[in-house]
């Protein structure tokens, strides 16, 4: 893998202004020919393999705002996990523009707790500290799968002073957007996220929180999309925030979340199938952000959601490329963070 990025950062990579006025109407735009936009179809082939070999539900590459490469039923709704973060960054953008969110609250002034209460230095976390993942805070979660096992002591750190995954800041973070704007997270999702940006296959009907409120008070929000309705979650960041002639998001505050906040040395090696454990990312706002050690890496720049068991939006504005690909987790099926990086890889390759 090493190789097939040394070959790529020697290829002609599209600009990142380029092609940016495409968007999908009701369907996406097909590229007939690789070719014509600098792919191998041959190298294509070759995914495509590989992906037969997995157990990868459906992918969607989209180059220049049309469909490059599909694989599977890119139609089939299914649970995002951890993606939901991301999709929760887009939602807080009009909000934080518009004064109805301050991200330096701290959760004092806000009156915030949980089960059995805050500790004193904890309520001094605010909500950009929620949304960088950095509070303090390591109140158990009311759902698994974050890195609170490698949690220090509670109080221990100070707000701010440390990166930790952890699914309390992220839960939190959705709470204070429905406490500060009035609003459901899933009814801001339908109205100012899926209508506007046309997603296909959108059911509000699945979307329904969860987890044991005994532990924590604040539930998660699980997101169900389809591959092609998470890509256009993932043109949408590229774009920043824009959508056809209008800002769905504020430019500014896309530019924010997809900025590198935690860098690659800061995070636990030991979080087990994490998306650092196999390349440099590092951590933005709510976004996984690439930690590159060169201007001349074809990924610097990169951002990408992480869902556990193989979801993932990815955003690669040197090819100006957004990846989509899904695992569907009935049956405990599940595509690991190194089985990712071998596609990311070989879609980075493919451009000659």
């Amino acid at each position: 893998m090493v190789a097939c990025l040394a070959i790529a950062s020697s290829l002609a990579l599209v600009s990142p202004f380029e092609s940016q006025d495409v968007f999908p109407d009701k369907e996406w735009q097909p590229i007939e020919r690789p070719e014509s936009v600098g792919f191998s179809s041959a190298r294509l082939a070759a995914l495509r393999s590989w992906l037969q070999s997995l157990d990868t539900t459906a992918m969607m590459v989209v180059v220049g705002g049309r469909s490059l490469f599909t694989y599977g039923d890119v139609t089939h709704v299914s649970y995002l996990a951890s993606g939901r973060k991301s999709v929760l960054a887009l939602l807080y953008g009009r909000y934080v523009e518009n004064g109805t969110i301050d991200v330096e609250k701290k959760l004092s002034d806000l009156k915030f707790t949980d089960v059995g209460g805050l500790l004193p230095r904890e309520l001094n976390a605010s909500v950009r500290h929620l949304l960088t993942a950095r509070s303090g805070v390591y109140h158990p979660a009311s759902n698994g799968g974050d890195d609170l096992a490698h949690a220090p002591a509670r109080g221990s750190e100070q707000p701010g002073s440390r990166f930790l995954y952890n699914n309390w800041d992220f839960n939190a973070a959705g709470a204070v957007f429905e406490q500060l704007t009035g609003r459901d997270i899933y009814e801001a999702l339908e109205t100012e996220l899926a209508r506007p940006i046309g997603m296909q296959d959108f059911d509000r009907a699945r979307q329904i929180k969860s987890g044991n409120l005994s532990v924590s008070q604040h539930a998660a929000y699980p997101i169900w999309l389809s591959t092609r309705d998470m890509a256009r979650i993932g043109l949408l960041a590229l774009r920043g925030g824009r959508w056809g002639d209008r800002q769905i998001v504020p430019a500014d505050w896309v530019r924010r979340t997809t900025t590198l906040v935690s860098p690659f040395s800061e995070m636990d090696q030991l979080f087990e199938d994490s998306p650092p454990i196999v390349g440099r990312w590092g951590y933005g706002y709510l976004w996984w952000v690439w930690d590159a050690l060169s201007p001349s890496d074809p990924l610097a720049g990169a951002v990408t959601a992480w869902g556990v068991g193989g979801q993932y939006i990815t955003g690669v504005p040197k090819l100006d490329m957004v990846i989509a690909h899904k695992t569907d987790t009935v049956n405990r099926k599940a595509v690991t963070a190194r089985q990712y990086d071998v596609i990311l890889r070989m879609l980075v390759a493919a451009k000659y």
